[in-house]
């Protein structure tokens, strides 16, 4: 089942799942980076087997005029050799709780188009492509 990352330890238990989506990330930094974050309301979830962390998930509640009060999932990964075993489904149904607790009107995330396969997790997990998300590097 899934559960915040609260103490230290368990945040950076969290590294090396986070790290295969976010490779630019540093260990070295990366426990003072999410104590920052939980201050503008990011929270570090993650799924444990046996002693190894294999999911992580980290997500904002927050609101805005177009969505209202909404759940935004900044990351979501499972370590590559334990996908494809529900822990990414059992993330998400979590995660919709969570959101569901908290009064939110939507979940939603992002992801890199080149990620041909989570598009297709999340497609059978009933998300749809609701809009394009621009960027631009500064």
């Amino acid at each position: 089942m899934p559960r915040l990352a609260v103490t230290d330890d368990e945040i950076l238990n969290c590294f090396h799942a986070i790290a295969e989506l976010r490779p630019h990330l540093s260990r070295d930094s990366f426990l003072t980076t999410v104590r920052a974050m939980e201050d503008e309301g990011f929270k570090l979830a993650f799924i444990e087997e046996g002693n190894q962390v294999v999911a992580v998930a980290g997500y904002r509640i927050y609101s805005n005029l177009f969505m209202g009060k909404h759940c935004y999932v900044d990351d979501l990964v499972t370590v590559e050799q334990h996908r494809s075993k529900g822990y990414g489904e059992l993330m998400i149904k979590w995660l919709r709780q969570q959101a569901v607790a908290q009064g939110c009107n939507v979940l939603h995330l992002d992801s890199g188009t080149h990620r041909g396969k989570a598009h297709r997790f999340y497609f059978a997990q009933n998300f749809t492509i609701a809009s394009y998300h621009f960027s631009e590097e500064l």
